[in-house]
């Protein structure tokens, strides 16, 4: 069976891609990895995803998309993807089998990025953490690090103030770069505190984080602090690390156009793994759309 389209990753954007293809019945295929969602899964509550008043928690939200893209007919499959072969006809050949296609739509999106300091990979899952929906309830009436400045970072934290006792925010430069509404409603909880121009240097213990060695970049002075979690949200990596036809940029994100065009003929990509500026669940959905309707004018021009 050689299929219409092949979508790599089920995030916001694959699912977007997967509806807007099956719905013009265009046979498509979709392989996730993990499990439809990517990392809105891990998301509490979206509140800026249009026609929600009253946010969505990101997994309801990714259940409903990915029921969607199966009642249009694309077939999805969990599995990884280890190399995609360009030519008329694309083979994109995963752990266990390999599927031909007309086109391939790559949506493999982004992995959290990691401090890379002593001490972080021996504490993951004893302290150390990238995902606060996921592990806030462990750290009930305890004290916790937050790792970053942006937009995630606050999000995160205001969820593990409903938990923690103390949740403190380190940020490497001198202001946070999270929207205003989200440092606004941050002030809202006085168990957050934020200490900038500070970073993380080691993360010391036994069995578990005892302590964090932190640097103030101001005085160059080290402290410790005592802390029971960190939770790290400094950015992300593309996963690209099985592309090796399509031209990147020096970070790693695919070069598309503006109609998901990459530098190969017939494979398209969209989503966070897309060179961008905004990274965000509804431009996400936006490029799998158009990278499924580009997709279709290609098979058509065949």
């Amino acid at each position: 069976m050689i299929y219409d389209v092949v979508i790599v990753g089920g995030g916001p954007a694959g699912l977007s891609a997967a509806i807007y293809s099956s719905r013009a019945r265009l046979k498509t295929l979709l392989i996730e990895k993990n499990g439809c969602g990517g990392q809105m899964t891990v998301t509490d509550l979206l509140e800026n995803y249009p026609g929600f008043n009253d946010g969505i928690n990101g997994f309801d939200l990714s259940v409903k998309l990915e029921n969607q893209a199966r009642d249009f007919g694309t077939e999805i499959v969990y599995d990884e993807v280890t190399e995609i072969k360009s030519g008329k006809v694309k083979e994109v050949v995963t752990t266990n089998s390999a599927y031909e296609a007309k086109t391939v739509i790559i949506a493999a999106g982004t992995r959290v990025k990691e401090m890379g300091i002593p001490g972080e990979a021996k504490f993951k899952g004893k302290g150390v953490s990238f995902c606060a929906t996921c592990d806030a309830p462990f750290y009930k009436e305890k004290k916790v690090l937050v790792i970053g400045g942006g937009d995630s970072a606050i999000q995160e934290a205001i969820y593990l103030a409903k938990f923690a006792k103390e949740v403190t925010i380190l940020h490497r430069r001198n202001e946070l770069k999270a929207t205003k509404i989200l440092q606004e409603r941050m002030l809202s909880y006085p168990n957050i505190s934020v200490m900038c121009n500070t970073v993380p240097k080691e993360i010391i213990g036994k069995e578990c984080i005892e302590e964090i060695l932190v640097t103030d970049l101001k005085t160059n002075r080290n402290k410790s602090l005592k802390v029971d979690g960190a939770f790290v949200f400094i950015g992300l990596v593309p996963n690209a690390l099985f592309l090796a036809d399509v031209n990147l940029d020096e970070q790693g994100y695919i070069i598309t156009d503006e109609n998901m065009h990459t530098s190969v003929d017939g494979i398209f990509a969209c989503g966070d793994i897309r060179q961008k500026h905004l990274r965000q669940v509804i431009t996400a959905a936006s490029d799998g759309a158009q990278a499924a309707v580009s997709a279709g004018h290609y098979i058509d021009n065949l």
